[in-house]
């Protein structure tokens, strides 16, 4: 389990910071799968930073509770992520702190891994879901673990991220035990960086959690050749990543 609170907290947002162009990529795919009705309550579970969550905000006109077990992602929120329609509350997917059928969306990106108890998440997440509310899953899958580019300095990064994210077909039957079925599944082709030296930069700060399980050797390691290879760029290209994006609805 990594923890957010021990050192993920002073780096994520500056380690995780959304290109200009993931923002929009993002804005438009979340406005096109949610429901069409406007204002949306919506949760942001696994929040952390406030990385989406006064976006969300400003996209769909209600109340976003962003649910954060890390006090200290909290903390860094509600410091550079204000909003007026925001509030940062303590709680887990195991226990969100809302009543039954109070939102009518719920983000999780890139949280889901990190939850101990999934059947009971997916069950937190329909009780709170209104009827024909949806939830926006975006994860890496275990049996689809897309070819990153950092995943080429790393060598085991890509094997522990297929033990650490849940395959599809077992995510995708949690959630019908809990009455939420997929309306939809895109694999997006996110902006990461405007070059390797940017790229190279942000990885630096190890603000991926795969991170926490590999060897401080080969991390030093690979952190060097990155280097190297940023260093020998001449002529940048934009960096993108793959990204797959689950839609669940409740549709009683």
């Amino acid at each position: 389990m990594v923890d957010y609170d021990d050192r993920q907290y002073a780096v994520y947002a500056e380690g995780r910071a959304l290109h200009p162009d993931a923002a929009g990529l993002w804005a438009e795919t979340f406005t096109r799968w949610a429901p069409p009705h406007r204002p949306l309550d919506v949760l942001d579970l696994g929040s952390g930073t406030g990385r989406f969550s006064p976006l969300l905000a400003d996209l769909f006109g209600g109340a976003v509770h962003a649910v954060e077990p890390s006090e200290r992602m909290r903390q860094v929120a509600s410091a550079t992520a204000p909003h007026e329609r925001v509030s940062y509350r303590e709680g887990s997917a195991g226990h969100i702190p809302l009543p039954d059928a109070s939102c009518d969306l719920a983000l999780l990106f890139l949280s889901f891994h990190h939850v101990p108890d999934r059947a009971r998440a997916a069950a937190e997440l329909a009780r709170v879901l209104r009827p024909g509310g949806r939830v926006l899953l975006r994860s890496a899958f275990g049996d689809r673990i897309p070819d990153l580019l950092w995943h080429r300095y790393f060598p085991s990064a890509r094997a522990v991220e297929e033990r650490m994210f849940p395959a599809l077909p077992d995510v995708l039957a949690g959630f019908a035990a809990a009455g939420l079925r997929r309306a939809g599944f895109e694999r997006l082709r996110e902006p990461m960086a405007a070059g390797l030296r940017e790229y190279a930069r942000r990885i630096r700060l190890r603000a991926i959690s795969t991170f926490e399980y590999l060897d401080a050797d080969e991390t030093e390691a690979g952190i060097a050749r990155l280097d190297a290879a940023a260093a020998a760029e001449t002529d940048p290209a934009p960096v993108v990543a793959d990204a797959d994006l689950l839609i669940l609805e409740r549709r009683d």
